[in-house]
């Protein structure tokens, strides 16, 4: 087997080909290193400049490195820039999408990990979200993700492509320093910036039906996501069809609380200042993790201090001055 990851100099991506190589698979990275690193890639990782859009590019390099699975990381991910710009989401997140299936189609290749989200879903009233929630996606990331769902899936069925699509919930960690997030748009980094710069952390709302009135989450640590992407390979190689499962611990922990661990493990504990809600946010998204036990044997391992203490020592890595 020889595995194309689409976007695996990013921080995921990174993540996912460590994973794999590390469990004697061989994997080849593609990317446009608009976001990713090349450094973050092992060493035994070949890398591929280019997008999913370039359906010539991707011809040759199916067809040239014997490619016989591929990992779709790559994609925009941005909640605000998506609505800023739509189009340019519809055009990367599902263009790319569909140049790749094309190509896949055409190379024979008949295993396929696409990577979605928990945007999906938008903001259901739900305790637990299984796969089962209806998905009601309130931006259009959210829609180019559940729209890939629906192509990646119609692709199969018609060329015979055994499918997974992962929808992630919130991503955090680092398993190395050196592969740790250095963008500034999720929770963990966030504050990490604010610290950083003598600023205190910001909490958007203290007025959700919650216990401490912030939003409720579902952290999964990234060393964890990448394991899940490895069993998921693995489960491409043993059953055909297609397969739809969340990723997250399937336990909540509120915006608060977060912070309040952020405080202790970088030793700057200034209250967070409190900022109006921002629109879209939902009060509680946790994840239902049951099929992800019984449909791939995975179970995350890590808990949220082990996502903020590695974290933290990413930040410093990357931060130094």
């Amino acid at each position: 087997m020889t595995w194309l990851i689409t976007g695996g100099a990013g921080y995921i991506g990174a993540h996912v080909a460590r994973a794999m190589t590390d469990a004697g698979e061989r994997v080849l990275a593609l990317d446009d290193l608009s976001a990713g690193i090349p450094a973050r890639l092992p060493a035994d990782v070949p890398l591929v400049r280019g997008s999913s859009l370039d359906a010539g590019l991707l011809k040759r390099v199916l067809a040239e490195h014997g490619v016989t699975g591929v990992v779709h990381l790559a994609a925009r991910k941005q909640v605000a820039e998506s609505v800023a710009r739509p189009t340019r989401y519809y055009q990367e997140n599902v263009g790319g999408l569909a140049t790749l299936l094309e190509a896949v189609a055409e190379a024979g290749i008949e295993r396929f990990l696409f990577s979605s989200s928990a945007a999906v879903y938008g903001n259901p009233d739900v305790e637990l979200i299984t796969e089962d929630t209806p998905c009601g996606p309130v931006n259009p990331y959210g829609e180019t993700k559940l729209t890939g769902e629906w192509l990646v899936r119609a692709a199969g069925q018609a060329h015979g492509i055994s499918t997974v699509c992962l929808r992630y919930f919130n991503v955090a960690g680092a398993a190395a320093p050196e592969l740790a997030d250095t963008g500034v748009f999720n929770i963990v980094p966030m504050v990490f910036d604010r610290l950083t710069r003598d600023e205190a952390p910001r909490i958007f709302g203290d007025d959700y039906p919650t216990p401490d009135g912030t939003c409720i989450r579902d952290y999964i640590h990234v060393a964890d996501l990448a394991e899940a992407h490895l069993a998921a390979a693995r489960r491409l190689g043993d059953r055909s069809g297609d397969l739809t499962v969340n990723i997250g611990r399937g336990e909540g922990v509120s915006v608060r609380e977060m912070v309040t661990v952020i405080g202790e493990v970088t030793g700057d504990r200034r209250p967070a200042v409190v900022e109006p809600r921002r629109p879209g946010d939902a009060p509680v998204s946790v994840a239902s993790a049951a099929r992800a036990a019984e449909e791939l044997g995975w179970t995350a391992r890590r808990g949220v201090r082990e996502m903020i203490e590695s974290a933290w020592q990413g930040w410093r890595t990357h931060h130094a001055g």
